[in-house]
């Protein structure tokens, strides 16, 4: 199993905001490391999600208490990294670009984060 990488769709409307549409920051982030080094899209498994909750992929991984995108879970059974990490449901899981691309960059080699 590869790990499974959430991400929310790319345009999506919240009238809780306002009109139009919009992109999560997070999200577009991630893209751009995976353009970066497009090995990465070969070695994941990238699943697009609606913006709405419940966003029923996610929780049926992590349960319903963390749906936050981007997330990032590894395979059950996979070694603990050395990235700090979160766990739910007996997963290991990163939310967030900074997290995600901590551990991406340990886990397949590619540069870090520039401070």
């Amino acid at each position: 199993m590869r790990p499974q990488l959430f991400l929310l769709e790319p345009s999506f409307s919240d009238p809780a905001v306002g009109p139009g549409t919009f992109f999560c920051p997070h999200c577009a982030v991630v893209e751009g490391l995976l353009s970066y080094s497009p090995a990465l899209r070969e070695r994941l498994d990238v699943t697009y999600v609606r913006f709405e909750r419940p966003r029923p992929e996610v929780v049926a991984v992590l349960g319903v208490a963390h749906q936050a995108c981007p997330v990032l879970v590894l395979p059950e059974g996979a070694p603990t990294p050395a990235a700090p990490s979160r766990t739910a449901n007996d997963r290991t899981f990163f939310v967030g670009a900074t997290e995600i691309a901590a551990f991406l960059s340990e886990w397949a080699s590619i540069g870090r984060p520039h401070p």
